[in-house]
Protein backbone atom coordinates (compact mmCIF):
# COMPACT_ATOMS: atom_id res chain seq x y z
CA UNK A 1 0.00 0.00 0.00
CA UNK A 2 1.45 3.73 -1.03
CA UNK A 3 2.55 5.74 1.92
CA UNK A 4 0.06 8.11 0.75
CA UNK A 5 -3.05 5.72 1.05
CA UNK A 6 -2.40 5.95 5.10
CA UNK A 7 -3.05 9.71 5.47
CA UNK A 8 -6.69 9.44 5.36
CA UNK A 9 -6.54 6.74 7.94
CA UNK A 10 -4.76 8.20 11.06
CA UNK A 11 -8.62 8.60 12.82
CA UNK A 12 -8.71 10.12 15.82
CA UNK A 13 -5.69 12.07 17.48
CA UNK A 14 -4.25 11.37 20.79
CA UNK A 15 -5.52 15.34 21.67
CA UNK A 16 -9.10 14.02 20.76
CA UNK A 17 -8.61 11.44 22.74
CA UNK A 18 -7.13 13.30 25.94
CA UNK A 19 -10.09 15.56 25.27
CA UNK A 20 -13.04 12.91 25.18
CA UNK A 21 -11.71 12.08 29.04
CA UNK A 22 -11.77 15.44 30.94
CA UNK A 23 -15.18 17.54 31.83
CA UNK A 24 -16.90 19.26 28.75
CA UNK A 25 -15.80 22.79 30.68
CA UNK A 26 -12.46 22.33 29.35
CA UNK A 27 -13.19 20.96 25.86
CA UNK A 28 -12.25 24.43 24.33
CA UNK A 29 -9.07 25.51 26.04
CA UNK A 30 -6.09 25.29 24.14
CA UNK A 31 -3.99 22.60 23.93
CA UNK A 32 -1.19 22.14 26.63
CA UNK A 33 2.35 21.76 26.60
CA UNK A 34 1.85 17.79 27.44
CA UNK A 35 -0.99 17.33 24.93
CA UNK A 36 1.50 18.88 22.00
CA UNK A 37 4.43 16.70 23.08
CA UNK A 38 2.14 13.18 23.44
CA UNK A 39 0.37 14.49 20.07
CA UNK A 40 3.84 14.75 18.34
CA UNK A 41 5.20 10.92 19.53
CA UNK A 42 2.20 9.71 17.99
CA UNK A 43 2.71 11.31 14.54
CA UNK A 44 6.44 10.17 14.72
CA UNK A 45 5.79 6.38 15.01
CA UNK A 46 3.42 6.99 12.44
CA UNK A 47 5.44 8.45 10.48
CA UNK A 48 8.45 6.25 10.87
CA UNK A 49 6.05 3.32 9.80
CA UNK A 50 4.39 4.94 6.89
CA UNK A 51 8.32 5.41 5.71
CA UNK A 52 9.06 1.53 6.24
CA UNK A 53 6.20 0.49 4.10
CA UNK A 54 7.24 2.86 1.53
CA UNK A 55 10.77 0.86 1.70
CA UNK A 56 9.24 -2.40 1.92
CA UNK A 57 8.54 -2.26 -2.01
CA UNK A 58 10.66 -3.62 -5.42
CA UNK A 59 10.91 -6.65 -2.84
CA UNK A 60 12.82 -5.03 -0.26
CA UNK A 61 10.72 -6.09 2.78
CA UNK A 62 12.63 -8.41 5.38
CA UNK A 63 15.80 -7.80 4.00
CA UNK A 64 19.16 -7.12 6.44
CA UNK A 65 18.64 -3.06 4.88
CA UNK A 66 14.81 -2.84 5.47
CA UNK A 67 15.27 -4.36 8.98
CA UNK A 68 18.14 -2.29 9.74
CA UNK A 69 15.84 0.79 9.48
CA UNK A 70 12.97 -0.90 11.37
CA UNK A 71 15.65 -0.74 13.92
CA UNK A 72 16.69 2.49 13.40
CA UNK A 73 12.85 3.63 13.21
CA UNK A 74 12.09 1.73 17.16
CA UNK A 75 15.64 3.33 18.19
CA UNK A 76 14.27 6.79 16.89
CA UNK A 77 10.82 6.11 18.95
CA UNK A 78 12.69 4.84 22.16
CA UNK A 79 14.45 7.81 22.39
CA UNK A 80 11.20 10.02 21.85
CA UNK A 81 9.76 7.71 24.75
CA UNK A 82 12.69 8.39 26.84
CA UNK A 83 12.61 11.70 26.62
CA UNK A 84 9.11 11.85 27.49
CA UNK A 85 9.03 9.88 30.88
CA UNK A 86 12.04 12.19 31.91
CA UNK A 87 9.93 15.16 31.70
CA UNK A 88 6.90 14.11 33.48
CA UNK A 89 9.36 11.80 36.07
CA UNK A 90 7.33 13.55 38.33
CA UNK A 91 3.68 11.42 37.46
CA UNK A 92 5.42 8.22 37.03
CA UNK A 93 5.79 6.97 40.42
CA UNK A 94 2.24 7.61 40.94
CA UNK A 95 -0.86 5.19 39.56
CA UNK A 96 -1.70 4.13 36.88
CA UNK A 97 2.01 5.19 35.91
CA UNK A 98 4.03 3.04 38.23
CA UNK A 99 2.22 0.19 37.26
CA UNK A 100 2.19 0.67 33.52
CA UNK A 101 5.73 1.31 33.51
CA UNK A 102 6.24 -1.43 35.65
CA UNK A 103 5.05 -3.96 32.72
CA UNK A 104 6.64 -2.21 30.34
CA UNK A 105 9.82 -2.50 31.51
CA UNK A 106 9.12 -6.27 32.66
CA UNK A 107 7.96 -6.79 28.94
CA UNK A 108 11.55 -5.44 27.34
CA UNK A 109 13.78 -7.68 29.60
CA UNK A 110 11.99 -10.41 27.63
CA UNK A 111 13.13 -8.39 24.85
CA UNK A 112 16.75 -8.66 25.82
CA UNK A 113 16.34 -12.39 25.19
CA UNK A 114 15.21 -12.29 22.20
CA UNK A 115 18.61 -9.68 21.40
CA UNK A 116 20.27 -12.61 22.11
CA UNK A 117 18.51 -15.24 20.12
CA UNK A 118 18.79 -13.11 17.11
CA UNK A 119 22.29 -12.76 17.97
CA UNK A 120 23.11 -16.55 18.00
CA UNK A 121 21.16 -16.46 14.64
CA UNK A 122 23.19 -13.92 13.16
CA UNK A 123 26.16 -16.40 13.86
CA UNK A 124 24.44 -19.39 12.56
CA UNK A 125 24.30 -17.36 9.15
CA UNK A 126 28.09 -16.98 9.46
CA UNK A 127 28.84 -20.51 9.56
CA UNK A 128 26.44 -21.19 6.18
CA UNK A 129 29.18 -18.04 4.82
CA UNK A 130 32.02 -20.16 5.61
CA UNK A 131 30.40 -23.17 3.85
CA UNK A 132 29.56 -20.67 0.40
CA UNK A 133 32.79 -19.34 0.72
CA UNK A 134 34.17 -23.05 0.36
CA UNK A 135 31.80 -23.60 -2.26
CA UNK A 136 33.15 -20.47 -4.35
CA UNK A 137 36.70 -21.50 -3.57
CA UNK A 138 35.98 -24.81 -4.61
CA UNK A 139 34.70 -23.98 -8.35
CA UNK A 140 36.68 -20.64 -8.88
CA UNK A 141 37.57 -21.65 -12.69
CA UNK A 142 39.79 -17.96 -12.67
CA UNK A 143 42.86 -19.92 -11.90
CA UNK A 144 42.62 -23.85 -12.55
CA UNK A 145 40.08 -25.89 -14.97
CA UNK A 146 37.15 -27.20 -12.25
CA UNK A 147 38.14 -30.92 -11.53
CA UNK A 148 36.09 -34.09 -10.27
CA UNK A 149 38.05 -33.28 -6.70
CA UNK A 150 36.88 -29.74 -6.36
CA UNK A 151 33.16 -30.75 -7.39
CA UNK A 152 33.48 -33.36 -4.57
CA UNK A 153 34.41 -30.42 -2.11
CA UNK A 154 31.75 -27.97 -3.38
CA UNK A 155 29.34 -30.79 -3.25
CA UNK A 156 30.10 -31.56 0.42
CA UNK A 157 29.96 -28.11 1.30
CA UNK A 158 26.37 -27.54 -0.09
CA UNK A 159 25.07 -30.52 1.59
CA UNK A 160 26.16 -29.03 4.93
CA UNK A 161 24.86 -25.90 4.13
CA UNK A 162 21.22 -27.44 3.32
CA UNK A 163 21.58 -29.50 6.60
CA UNK A 164 22.30 -26.76 8.59
CA UNK A 165 19.56 -24.20 6.77
CA UNK A 166 16.88 -26.74 7.85
CA UNK A 167 14.47 -25.28 10.19
CA UNK A 168 15.68 -25.89 13.62
CA UNK A 169 12.46 -27.56 14.44
CA UNK A 170 13.43 -30.52 11.66
CA UNK A 171 16.99 -30.03 12.99
CA UNK A 172 17.74 -29.70 16.83
CA UNK A 173 21.56 -29.71 16.31
CA UNK A 174 21.21 -26.33 15.46
CA UNK A 175 20.25 -25.09 18.85
CA UNK A 176 23.69 -26.33 19.82
CA UNK A 177 24.88 -22.69 18.34
CA UNK A 178 23.85 -20.90 21.07
CA UNK A 179 25.83 -22.28 23.33
CA UNK A 180 29.23 -20.82 21.85
CA UNK A 181 28.33 -17.58 21.54
CA UNK A 182 28.05 -14.43 24.34
CA UNK A 183 25.62 -12.28 25.10
CA UNK A 184 25.27 -8.60 23.87
CA UNK A 185 25.64 -8.07 27.75
CA UNK A 186 29.23 -7.58 28.27
CA UNK A 187 29.22 -4.00 29.52
CA UNK A 188 30.16 -2.82 32.58
CA UNK A 189 28.11 -2.70 35.60
CA UNK A 190 27.94 0.80 37.29
CA UNK A 191 24.08 -0.18 38.46
CA UNK A 192 24.45 -2.96 40.54
CA UNK A 193 21.39 -2.56 41.52
CA UNK A 194 19.13 -1.85 38.60
CA UNK A 195 21.48 -5.00 36.59
CA UNK A 196 21.52 -7.58 38.96
CA UNK A 197 18.79 -9.51 38.24
CA UNK A 198 19.23 -9.56 34.25
CA UNK A 199 20.19 -13.00 33.45
CA UNK A 200 20.49 -11.80 29.77
CA UNK A 201 23.06 -9.33 30.54
CA UNK A 202 25.36 -12.56 31.00
CA UNK A 203 24.07 -15.57 29.33
CA UNK A 204 22.79 -16.12 26.31
CA UNK A 205 19.67 -18.14 25.60
CA UNK A 206 19.55 -21.43 27.34
CA UNK A 207 18.64 -25.11 25.40
CA UNK A 208 14.93 -24.46 27.06
CA UNK A 209 14.61 -21.52 25.44
CA UNK A 210 11.61 -20.67 22.97
CA UNK A 211 11.36 -17.45 20.57
CA UNK A 212 7.92 -18.43 20.01
CA UNK A 213 6.94 -18.72 23.42
CA UNK A 214 8.88 -15.47 24.29
CA UNK A 215 6.91 -13.25 21.63
CA UNK A 216 3.41 -14.92 23.41
CA UNK A 217 4.97 -13.84 26.64
CA UNK A 218 5.97 -10.26 25.45
CA UNK A 219 2.45 -10.04 23.88
CA UNK A 220 0.17 -11.47 27.10
CA UNK A 221 -2.38 -9.08 28.14
CA UNK A 222 -1.23 -5.94 25.88
CA UNK A 223 -4.83 -4.21 25.61
CA UNK A 224 -5.34 -0.79 24.57
CA UNK A 225 -5.36 1.67 28.17
CA UNK A 226 -8.71 1.90 29.51
CA UNK A 227 -10.38 5.29 29.51
CA UNK A 228 -9.54 5.95 33.57
CA UNK A 229 -6.53 4.78 33.24
CA UNK A 230 -5.43 7.53 30.20
CA UNK A 231 -7.12 10.07 32.24
CA UNK A 232 -5.80 9.61 35.79
CA UNK A 233 -2.01 9.69 33.85
CA UNK A 234 -2.64 12.99 32.46
CA UNK A 235 -2.44 10.91 28.70
CA UNK A 236 0.43 8.86 29.15
CA UNK A 237 -0.26 5.55 29.53
CA UNK A 238 -1.11 6.17 25.44
CA UNK A 239 2.89 6.39 24.55
CA UNK A 240 3.29 3.54 27.05
CA UNK A 241 1.05 0.95 25.17
CA UNK A 242 2.09 2.46 21.97
CA UNK A 243 5.83 1.69 23.07
CA UNK A 244 5.18 -1.56 23.96
CA UNK A 245 3.36 -2.29 20.79
CA UNK A 246 6.44 -1.09 19.05
CA UNK A 247 8.57 -3.02 21.09
CA UNK A 248 6.80 -6.46 20.49
CA UNK A 249 6.22 -5.77 17.02
CA UNK A 250 9.88 -5.17 16.54
CA UNK A 251 10.64 -8.32 18.30
CA UNK A 252 8.02 -10.05 16.47
CA UNK A 253 10.12 -9.26 12.72
CA UNK A 254 13.52 -10.34 14.10
CA UNK A 255 11.92 -13.30 14.91
CA UNK A 256 10.34 -13.92 11.63
CA UNK A 257 13.67 -12.90 9.84
CA UNK A 258 16.13 -14.26 11.69
CA UNK A 259 16.97 -18.25 12.83
CA UNK A 260 16.25 -18.67 16.08
CA UNK A 261 15.25 -21.87 18.45
CA UNK A 262 11.84 -22.74 18.29
CA UNK A 263 10.41 -20.20 15.77
CA UNK A 264 6.81 -19.25 16.01
CA UNK A 265 4.94 -16.47 14.42
CA UNK A 266 1.28 -16.85 16.08
CA UNK A 267 1.23 -14.08 18.31
CA UNK A 268 -2.43 -12.07 18.43
CA UNK A 269 -1.26 -8.68 17.93
CA UNK A 270 -3.58 -6.23 16.53
CA UNK A 271 -3.40 -2.42 17.00
CA UNK A 272 -6.98 -0.28 17.54
CA UNK A 273 -7.44 2.14 14.24
CA UNK A 274 -8.22 4.99 15.94
CA UNK A 275 -4.37 5.33 16.72
CA UNK A 276 -2.44 7.04 14.24
CA UNK A 277 -0.05 4.41 13.87
CA UNK A 278 -2.13 1.40 13.62
CA UNK A 279 -2.75 1.37 9.95
CA UNK A 280 1.04 1.01 8.67
CA UNK A 281 2.25 -1.25 11.24
CA UNK A 282 -1.08 -3.77 10.42
CA UNK A 283 -0.09 -3.34 7.20
CA UNK A 284 3.62 -4.75 7.64
CA UNK A 285 2.13 -7.16 9.50
CA UNK A 286 0.14 -9.09 7.47
CA UNK A 287 2.74 -8.63 4.50
CA UNK A 288 4.98 -10.39 7.03
CA UNK A 289 2.25 -12.96 7.61
CA UNK A 290 1.75 -13.46 3.89
CA UNK A 291 5.11 -13.79 3.07
CA UNK A 292 5.42 -16.22 6.27
CA UNK A 293 2.48 -18.37 4.09
CA UNK A 294 4.57 -18.43 0.58
CA UNK A 295 5.18 -22.01 -0.34
CA UNK A 296 8.72 -21.70 -0.99
CA UNK A 297 9.16 -19.74 2.49
CA UNK A 298 6.79 -21.87 4.75
CA UNK A 299 8.93 -24.39 6.33
CA UNK A 300 12.49 -22.17 6.08
CA UNK A 301 14.52 -21.45 8.68
CA UNK A 302 13.75 -17.43 8.81
CA UNK A 303 11.94 -15.08 6.65
CA UNK A 304 15.31 -12.64 5.95
CA UNK A 305 15.61 -11.51 2.19
CA UNK A 306 19.30 -12.91 2.27
CA UNK A 307 18.27 -16.15 3.72
CA UNK A 308 16.10 -16.95 0.93
CA UNK A 309 18.72 -16.28 -2.16
CA UNK A 310 20.95 -18.46 -0.34
CA UNK A 311 18.60 -21.19 -0.24
CA UNK A 312 18.04 -20.50 -3.72
CA UNK A 313 21.31 -20.48 -5.51
CA UNK A 314 22.84 -23.04 -3.39
CA UNK A 315 20.07 -25.39 -4.35
CA UNK A 316 20.06 -24.77 -8.16
CA UNK A 317 23.92 -24.85 -7.60
CA UNK A 318 23.66 -28.29 -6.24
CA UNK A 319 21.09 -29.52 -8.68
CA UNK A 320 23.75 -28.41 -11.24
CA UNK A 321 26.92 -30.48 -9.93
CA UNK A 322 24.55 -33.75 -9.73
CA UNK A 323 23.93 -33.49 -13.56
CA UNK A 324 27.67 -32.46 -14.14
CA UNK A 325 29.71 -35.38 -16.32
CA UNK A 326 33.43 -35.57 -17.13
CA UNK A 327 34.70 -34.53 -19.33
CA UNK A 328 33.35 -30.77 -18.71
CA UNK A 329 31.84 -30.19 -21.81
CA UNK A 330 32.03 -25.64 -22.53
CA UNK A 331 28.52 -25.45 -21.92
CA UNK A 332 28.44 -26.84 -18.56
CA UNK A 333 31.98 -24.95 -17.67
CA UNK A 334 29.87 -21.76 -18.41
CA UNK A 335 27.13 -22.88 -16.55
CA UNK A 336 29.02 -23.37 -13.49
CA UNK A 337 30.94 -20.20 -13.76
CA UNK A 338 27.47 -18.14 -13.59
CA UNK A 339 26.25 -19.48 -10.79
CA UNK A 340 29.68 -19.41 -8.71
CA UNK A 341 29.10 -15.44 -9.67
CA UNK A 342 25.59 -15.56 -8.58
CA UNK A 343 27.09 -17.36 -5.22
CA UNK A 344 29.33 -14.82 -4.65
CA UNK A 345 26.57 -11.95 -5.43
CA UNK A 346 24.57 -13.30 -2.40
CA UNK A 347 27.99 -13.98 -0.44
CA UNK A 348 28.89 -10.14 -0.88
CA UNK A 349 25.57 -9.33 0.41
CA UNK A 350 25.65 -11.05 3.40
CA UNK A 351 28.89 -10.21 4.50
CA UNK A 352 28.78 -6.39 3.82
CA UNK A 353 25.33 -6.43 5.82
CA UNK A 354 25.49 -8.75 8.64
CA UNK A 355 28.57 -6.95 10.58
CA UNK A 356 26.18 -3.27 10.59
CA UNK A 357 23.06 -5.30 11.14
CA UNK A 358 24.53 -7.10 14.34
CA UNK A 359 25.93 -3.57 15.56
CA UNK A 360 22.29 -2.49 15.59
CA UNK A 361 20.84 -5.27 17.14
CA UNK A 362 23.33 -4.66 19.96
CA UNK A 363 22.18 -1.42 19.93
CA UNK A 364 18.40 -1.83 20.72
CA UNK A 365 19.95 -4.42 23.11
CA UNK A 366 22.20 -1.49 25.14
CA UNK A 367 19.28 1.11 24.50
CA UNK A 368 16.47 -1.11 25.99
CA UNK A 369 18.74 -1.30 29.14
CA UNK A 370 19.72 2.34 29.43
CA UNK A 371 15.96 3.40 29.27
CA UNK A 372 15.15 1.27 32.10
CA UNK A 373 18.10 1.97 34.20
CA UNK A 374 17.43 5.92 33.56
CA UNK A 375 13.81 5.02 34.91
CA UNK A 376 14.39 3.17 37.59
CA UNK A 377 16.99 6.07 38.93
CA UNK A 378 14.54 8.56 38.52
CA UNK A 379 12.21 7.40 40.80
CA UNK A 380 14.90 7.12 43.57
Amino acid sequence: MPATDFQGSFGRSLLTLRRDQVDSSHHHQPSTTMEVELDSFQRQVAEKFIDLNASAGENNLLSLDWISKLLDSFLCCQEEFRAIIFNHRSQISTPPMDRLLSDYFERSIKALDVCNAIRDGIEQIRQWQKLSDIVISALDSSHRPVGEGQLRRAKKALIDLAIGMLDEKDHSSTTNLSHRNRSFGRVKDNHHRSFGHFRSLSWSVSRSWSASKQLQALANNLTNPKPNDVAASNGLAVPVYTMTSVLLFVMWVLVAAIPCQDRGLQVNFFVPRHYQWAVPVMSLHDKIVEESKRRDRKNCCGLLKEIGRIEKSSRVMNELIDSIQFPLSEERESEVKQRVEELVEVHEGLKNGLDPFERKVREVFHRIVRSRTESLDSLC
